[in-house]
């Protein structure tokens, strides 16, 4: 089959995942199923079909199941115990109510490593109008400034689904990974902040009515202290343990090999599960299973979705486009660019974050060594190059933009005007500064 057929089968296979899952709204799973089918039956017709599908699916779900599970776990219990509002309660005590949309941010950035950007907005949404109302501050710049804080490191950092299948599809270290994507979300989350203030300042934006206010003074929290725990030590381990392995330190002694073992992510992740229920005042076995039962529930269907999209990605790998493509590409010199472009292209066309860096990330991976990105810096920078790209644009067809919209009671041309023009400075800024470092290091 000639390049050019390919190329088209694959065009109309990701534009039939667009089509499928946008206008006819016909289930993601059953969208990737049909159109990985399609794409292997029609581009691949030689190759053992049905191994390759359990192969994508198969090695997809084993590199990121127990994380997403023990990731939705401490989610649940720290929006359960009011961990997740304690962490924004302590913020706003040290920024003062007139600094509300800057502790809300530091908190949906804290909050928003190891929760997915929907269920954190929707755990702290109350909180926001409740900050508000209280402080008379425009509730669509408190609503956006949370909005993109959350959002930020869902798209960069690989305790989230998108990242996670990335870094496994393209092979890289996810220790380093995740200290760079946390460290080039925080000028992406500036960035965001900064537009939001502007483009609100000065505005006849109304804040939250004040029947939304809520007094959290009565209710029993726990300390931050505890609540960041189950955040913050499976963060540390990972990066100690990568830190170790970089340096050498592998077999001198048991204190190195046992930070090795509990520092890789899937025991890191079940340490800061065992931390989470610190926050609870029932750790009875009736109370832990119905939280187990709840996390399941909600990471089973993304699950299922991320390996599908890692599934489509090994059919599109088989056919082989990749390397023809990045034949082609790397005589245009773009380099890093080429990752960011089209995860762009693909979060702005279909709306999900997560099928956009999972499908750019097959796509690139075969062309890493004609775009000269094949070594560990450089499959690290392009995989962050893609995180960067899906962040924009969110728009109306993002799942996560309705969220915003609703929870915070704001007018849907409003939420356009501000959140989709933030997601398109944070992608760019993002950009900027992964571009940048790169030229220093690559």
């Amino acid at each position: 089959m000639s390049v050019l057929t390919t190329s088209l089968l694959v065009l109309t296979s990701i534009l039939a995942i667009i089509f499928l899952t946008s206008r006819i709204k016909l289930n993601a799973f059953i969208s990737l199923f049909l159109v990985s089918l399609f794409l292997a039956l029609t581009a691949i017709p030689n190759a053992d079909i049905l191994k390759i599908l359990k192969d994508g699916f198969g090695s997809t779900m084993g590199s990121i199941g127990f994380l997403i599970i023990f990731g939705a776990v401490i989610a649940i219990v720290l929006e359960k115990s009011g961990g997740a509002l304690s962490i924004a309660t302590y913020m706003l005590s040290k920024t003062g109510e007139k600094k509300a949309p800057a502790a809300l941010g530091i908190t949906g950035f804290l909050a928003g490593l190891p929760i997915f950007c929907d269920s954190g907005y929707i755990i702290l949404s109350g909180l926001a109008k409740s900050f508000s109302a209280k402080t008379r501050i425009a509730m669509p710049y408190i609503a956006i400034v949370l909005a993109c804080s959350l959002y930020s490191v869902h798209c960069l950092v690989p305790t989230h689904p998108g990242a996670l299948a990335a870094s496994g599809i393209m092979n890289v270290n996810i220790g380093n990974f995740i200290l760079l994507g946390i460290i080039f979300a925080i000028p992406g989350a500036l960035a965001a902040f900064l537009w939001t203030r502007m483009m609100t300042k000065n505005k006849a934006y109304q804040p939250a009515h004040a029947d939304f206010e809520n007094d959290h003074s009565e209710i029993k929290l726990p300390s931050p202290f505890l609540s960041l725990l189950p955040v913050v030590v499976p963060l540390l381990l990972i990066t100690l343990a990568s830190s170790f392995a970089v340096l050498g330190w592998k077999d001198q002694n048991y204190f190195f090999r046992i930070i090795l073992f509990i520092g890789q992510p899937i025991i890191a992740l079940f340490a800061g599960m065992l931390l989470s229920f610190l926050l609870l005042k029932d750790t009875g076995l009736k109370k832990l299973n119905g939280i187990f039962e709840t996390a399941i529930e909600k990471a089973g269907p993304i699950l299922i979705v991320t390996a599908a999209g890692g599934m489509f990605g090994s059919v599109i790998k088989e056919t082989g486009i990749g390397a023809e493509a990045g034949n082609f590409l790397s005589k245009t010199g773009l380099g890093l660019a080429v990752p960011f472009l089209i995860a762009f292209l693909m979060k702005t066309a279909q709306g999900s974050s997560t099928v956009a860096i999972i499908t750019t990330a097959s796509f690139i991976a075969p062309m890493l060594t004609m775009l000269g990105l094949d070594s560990e810096t450089g499959k690290l920078f392009a995989t962050l190059a893609m995180g960067a790209g899906s962040m924009m644009i969110s728009h109306a067809n993002d799942s996560y933009f309705w969220v915003i919209t609703k929870f915070s009671d704001i007018e849907t041309d409003v939420t356009l005007k501000i959140y989709s023009t933030a997601t398109i400075i944070m992608g760019l800024t993002v950009f900027a500064c992964i571009w940048i470092s790169a030229l220093f290091v690559l």
